[in-house]
């Protein structure tokens, strides 16, 4: 049983044991080493805990996740002000590094052979890439500089595409090779007051659970490509008990760690993400598109834009977008064309469609929200085995009644007697990035409050160390909720803002979002927190 703290969320005793494994399963053994901090999960958020810990003179850190292998997976995402900012605080190497990736990732380098091609004509002079937002008639609601220089005049600080792998790999990289273990899946963890600690037990060389929370699905492939556990005996799991003196959960949505937390308690039904009512489709390439498509679509929408968003813009009196359909069109640097329909609906009607039926579902959306025809015509020539389809899911970070639900169909209000979600921490255990409130992409703030997270939890972690209250836990309380009342109330506005989807409908409301959003002074945030 965790020991629970003081805070503004009333907490019951809860029970972590995992429902996965038989007791005898969970090996006991005396006291091993005890790490100062155990960070769950290897994700760029984890990652850049650990890294900021370490830059603060917290070496004796371990980071564990239970991907057998880090593979290249993942989409690419945006590093905006906001999240670069807490990247160099936490670490200015780090930033140094994503930058520079980043920067390559919407210009990469000419081969040899371009650079030799002598121009027949006066170039043009260059112009920043825009990411434009368009009405279905093309015209423009709102453009968006993808250049780093013109956000960084604006908002002090520039933004950055990169993958999720190329991320990841930059800040693994950054880390010692035996700070981070892979094949590490936790399955419980329980409080050791004897021992000034928490343990983690996590089991090795098992099948790997899919998370339907987090990752796209291949249509029908989902069920066929899930890891088989069945042949796995319980007695042949080799079982790692692991122990720190606090346990930074940075495992996702899909959070183990959460799951164990509050299943048992009167918040179990924030245990797992909620549907958010939001689900995307995707075509990852449109291999043969025709010359006049590609004409309509260039002069209409692209106009030499990399990327551009076509939306209805359909808004309720209450200013939350519910039949919102927006369609982003992406031209990568190599050539290829794909797109992204966001839009809401039940999760039902995704759940078990073959590629072929993503690609009906998405032209009767298209055709029902007056979308044009071009648009229709390249969802009708999308290759099927290159469709995907992903919900969104969310762990609300404010009271339910307060959010403007896209779809109240799809939240079930009954199953809720606790309308307040539960505090993102227990004792010696704190909940950071998805794991505490994650929530779908459309303001692509995922991974940068992430990284805002990271920032408070580790500055905080180091003022923990050096006053050595790692064995007070009315200190340890008090930080981990001074985290909580800092980033709380700005997770719950950005989760508004994401859910409503609609920052860009005026310049007025954009240039609020972006004041509460991206101007926000990280020094002085720091110093309120020593």
């Amino acid at each position: 049983m965790l020991e629970t703290k003081s805070s503004p969320h009333t907490h019951t005793n809860t029970s972590t044991k995992a429902d996965t494994l038989a007791d005898s399963v969970i090996s006991s053994s005396a006291p091993q080493e005890i790490y100062d901090v155990v960070v769950v999960g290897a994700g760029p958020i984890g990652l850049a805990t650990a890294i900021g810990l370490r830059k603060r003179g917290i070496e004796n850190v371990l980071v564990v996740d239970q991907t057998r292998a880090f593979r290249e997976v993942g989409q690419g995402l945006d590093l905006l002000p906001n999240g670069l900012q807490a990247l160099k605080h936490l670490d200015p190497n780090a930033y140094e590094e994503v930058k520079k990736t980043g920067l390559d990732f919407l210009n990469p380098k000419q081969s040899n052979a371009q650079k030799t091609i002598e121009p027949t004509q006066e170039q043009p002079p260059k112009t920043s890439p825009q990411w434009a937002y368009k009405d279905l008639q093309g015209q423009i609601i709102q453009s968006i500089s993808l250049s780093f220089d013109d956000w960084f005049k604006d908002y002090g600080e520039g933004r950055v595409s990169i993958s999720w792998y190329n991320l990841q790999t930059i800040l693994r990289q950054l880390l010692p090779q035996d700070r981070v273990k892979a094949n590490h899946r936790c399955i419980n963890v329980v409080n050791e007051p004897e021992n000034g600690c928490v343990r983690i037990d996590c089991v090795a060389n098992t099948g790997i659970e899919a998370n339907p929370y987090a990752y796209w699905t291949d249509g029908q492939k989902q069920n066929e490509t899930q890891p088989q556990n069945s042949d796995v005996a319980p007695q042949e799991l080799a079982t790692k008990p692991i122990r720190a003196k606090l346990i930074v959960a940075a495992d996702g949505i899909n959070s183990t760690v959460r799951r164990l937390l509050y299943t048992d308690s009167q918040y179990h039904n924030f245990a797992r993400p909620e549907y958010s009512g939001f689900a995307a489709i995707f075509c990852r390439e449109v291999t043969e598109v025709a010359k006049e498509l590609w004409t309509k679509l260039e002069e209409d929408f692209f106009q030499n834009s990399p990327i551009v968003t076509i939306t209805n813009d359909e808004i309720s009196g209450n200013s939350v977008c519910i039949n919102n359909i927006s369609m982003m069109l992406f031209r990568r640097p190599t050539g290829e064309l794909g797109y992204i329909i966001h839009l809401a609906l039940p999760l039902d009607s995704l759940q078990g469609k073959s590629e072929s039926s993503l690609i009906d579902l998405a032209l009767q959306v298209l055709e029902k929200a007056g979308f044009p025809d071009a648009l229709k015509q390249l969802v009708r020539i999308s290759p099927p085995a290159k469709m995907q389809q992903r919900p969104y899911y969310i762990h609300h970070a404010t009271i339910l009644d307060s959010l403007q639900v896209s779809n109240p169909t799809d939240l079930n209000t009954e199953a809720y007697p606790a309308k307040i979600p539960p505090a993102w921490s227990i004792g010696r255990i704190v909940l950071v990035g998805d794991a505490a409130h994650g929530m779908p992409p459309f303001m692509a703030q995922g991974a940068n409050q992430g990284f805002e997270d990271a920032l408070v939890v580790t500055t905080l972690i180091a003022k923990i160390a050096e006053e050595n209250n790692w064995d007070d836990p009315q200190a340890i309380a008090k930080a981990f909720e001074k985290y909580e009342c800092l980033r709380r109330p700005l997770m719950a506005y950005v989760q508004q803002a994401t859910l409503k989807r609609s920052p860009h409908s005026s310049d007025k409301e954009w240039q609020e979002y972006a004041q509460q959003v991206y101007r926000r002074n990280f020094d002085q945030l720091i110093e309120g927190l020593l």
